[in-house]
């Protein structure tokens, strides 16, 4: 008679039977038998990180292109440990995470072993749900709830507890069906008022979130838009949801909007906010809508309906089955919603522009997210990590239909790297274009050994402009430019990237500007060291 397989080989038999082709690790003795099952498995690629937050990041990133679950594996502890950026991220930006983490064995659960913790308690508050199996036949069972509570609702991280010698028993539960619930509609009653509300609105604004995120969202997303004639605003950092360069785009709702934007926006009689949870930077420090504002919120978990926002209709429904919902209704405009989109248009376009300028200490950033902009192809990935540097990307570049942009909701430093990664693996023949700042590169930039291991074709701009930028221009605002804590002794990194085998080049100022578009557009990978201007980005008197 043949054994029962393991119950490592169990979990990975149902992760393979959902689409799971890839997963994301750095390796531990606490889960031997796991990496075993998965070196058996024919299906699943494994990726093997340096650092566990990196792989964590890249298991979020991809989870964002598949819409399946990314699968991160740490050890215990400090693995776990080191794992928690990415379970916070994944809470944040409201992406389906699985974080496998090896224990302690039974026998030593609860008793302060070596680098035991308690899961429950530690990622209380991040994780949608913590399990920890003790038996092998929880195992197939446990997995399954978690890919369910993953993608169901607003989807998120879930983290599961495997003791070492539970994972290298046989188990002779099969693995159960997938539990998968089906988009929530709203109920025909809603759907109907909601269509008559858009019908009279003159004003109106379509704030589009997470909830787009799924397949097909974007271009559902966009028929409806332009059906009903909605001006499209996005929540933090998701403007890849709908084409910028489109007539109805109005912008984004990030930080430090500007004020005839703002106000603009007070002056709609209808916000039909949709997939999204509405947070605070979403919602400009909760306070638009403002009361008095008729708000339609859709969220898939009723949790967050009525939470900060009175709504005028409130709907526990999934993103898409709304727009689904209104499929039988006729869509028509009153008259003066054309020149309400017209105004609102003109507004986000005056953001955007980018005057160039000279500056002695290096290239304005601006300018080379403008390049970028040019640079990119139109199906071309693009990924972010935290930090000023970043600002341009979501106020002066316009993103097209087909490309994507990944950047962290949570504003984790750290993830454009190891985003880039998992992207450049998922789409091996799409252009993968990563920017990071000085401060991020040395969190997680080590991953680009990963990337170059695999092939992966990489384009890294690197701004290094000798400072945590973000934090110091709240120093110049707050606290009379006293830096405290923000300046950075750097290594050369143009010797650094090199050393991973890409080729590299050095951007001193704006005369080698257009070298570094041709090298954009060019196969295989680079690391462009850029020496940008932290005096571009600072206060100066006037500007605020």
């Amino acid at each position: 008679m043949q054994p029962h397989p393991t119950a490592a080989a169990r979990l990975v038999e149902f992760l393979a039977a959902q689409g799971i082709d890839r997963a994301f690790c750095v390796p531990g003795e606490s889960y031997l038998a796991l990496l075993d099952a998965l070196h058996r498995h024919p299906t699943i690629d494994l990726v093997t990180a340096r650092q566990e937050g990196g792989a964590g990041f890249m298991a979020v990133a991809d989870a964002r292109l598949t819409g399946r679950p990314g699968v991160v594996m740490v050890s215990r502890g400090p693995g776990a440990c080191n794992a928690a950026i990415a379970v916070h991220t994944a809470e944040q930006d409201a992406v389906p995470l699985i974080l496998l983490v090896g224990q302690v064995p039974r026998a030593s659960l609860r008793r302060n072993a070596f680098q035991e913790i308690d899961y429950a308690v530690m990622f209380r508050g991040i994780a949608k749900w913590i399990g920890e199996a003790t038996e092998p036949g929880q195992v197939p069972e446990m997995i399954a709830r978690a890919h369910a509570i993953a993608t169901g609702g607003v989807p998120g991280p879930v983290v599961l507890s495997l003791p070492e010698d539970v994972l290298a028993m046989p188990c002779p539960a099969p693995a159960p069906p997938a539990t998968r619930p089906l988009p929530a509609p709203p109920a025909p009653a809603d759907a109907t008022r909601l269509a008559a509300l858009l019908r009279a609105a003159r004003r109106p604004i379509l704030l589009a979130g997470h909830g787009f995120e799924a397949p097909g969202g974007r271009a559902a997303l966009l028929r409806f838009a332009e059906a009903w004639r909605l001006p499209v605003a996005v929540s933090f950092r998701r403007q890849d949801l709908f084409p910028n360069d489109h007539a109805l785009y109005a912008g984004d709702m990030g930080l430090r909007n500007p004020d005839a934007q703002r106000a603009a926006f007070a002056e709609a009689d209808l916000v039909l906010a949709l997939g999204t949870r509405l947070t605070d930077i979403t919602t400009q420090g909760w306070t638009w809508p403002a009361r008095g504002q008729a708000l339609v919120h859709g969220c898939a978990d009723p949790r967050f309906l009525g939470w900060q926002f009175p709504a005028t209709l409130a709907l526990p429904a999934d993103a898409l089955a709304t727009l689904a919902a209104l499929d039988a209704e006729t869509p028509s405009a009153p008259a003066g919603r054309e020149e309400w989109v017209a105004a609102l248009r003109a507004i986000h376009l005056a953001d955007c522009a980018v005057a160039p300028g000279d500056w002695p200490d290096g290239v304005a950033f601006a300018e080379v997210a403008k390049l970028v902009e040019g640079a990119a192809a139109p199906d071309a990935i693009v990924t972010l990590d935290a930090g000023t540097f970043g600002a341009p990307f979501y106020r002066k570049v316009a993103w097209r239909q087909g490309q994507r942009l990944l950047a962290p909701i949570s504003g984790a430093m750290g993830f454009g790297m190891p985003a880039a990664v998992a992207a450049a693996l998922r789409h091996p023949g799409r252009q993968v274009i990563c920017a990071v700042g000085d401060g991020g590169a040395l969190m997680t930039g080590g991953e680009f050994a990963v990337a170059m291991a695999r092939g992966a074709a990489v384009k890294l701009l690197l701004s290094d402009n000798g400072s945590y930028g973000s934090i110091r221009i709240h120093q110049e605002r707050e606290h009379g430019g006293r830096a405290s804590g923000t300046d950075l002794a750097n290594p050369d990194f143009a010797a650094w990237a090199g050393a991973f085998g890409a080729p590299v080049l050095r951007v001193e100022g704006r005369a080698d500007l257009p070298a570094l578009a041709a090298a954009l557009r060019a196969p295989g990978p680079l690391a462009a060291v850029i020496r940008t201007s932290l005096r571009a980005v600072l206060p100066r008197p006037g500007r605020g």
